[in-house]
C-alpha cells in the first residue's frame, strides 16, 4: 500500500500508462469507451484539489 503522496502519483500514473497500452491495441468502442471512463477516474484522483496528503 503506498504510504505517501508520491507512491500514489506513481501508481496513478502506471495505471495511466496501462491504458494507454490497451488503448493502442485496440479499435473496439466499447472498450474505448470504458478506457475513456476508466482515464477520467484515475485523472480525478491524481489531479485532485487538496492533495491526498499533506506532507511538510
Amino acid at each position: 500500500m503506498p504510504t505517501n503522496e508520491k507512491e500514489i502519483n506513481c501508481y496513478l500514473f502506471d495505471q495511466l500508462s496501462i491504458l494507454e497500452r490497451i488503448e493502442a491495441v485496440t479499435n473496439d468502442e466499447a472498450v474505448l469507451k470504458q478506457i475513456a471512463i476508466e482515464r477520467r477516474q484515475i485523472e480525478r484522483k491524481l489531479y485532485q484539489s487538496p492533495p491526498l496528503s499533506k506532507e511538510g
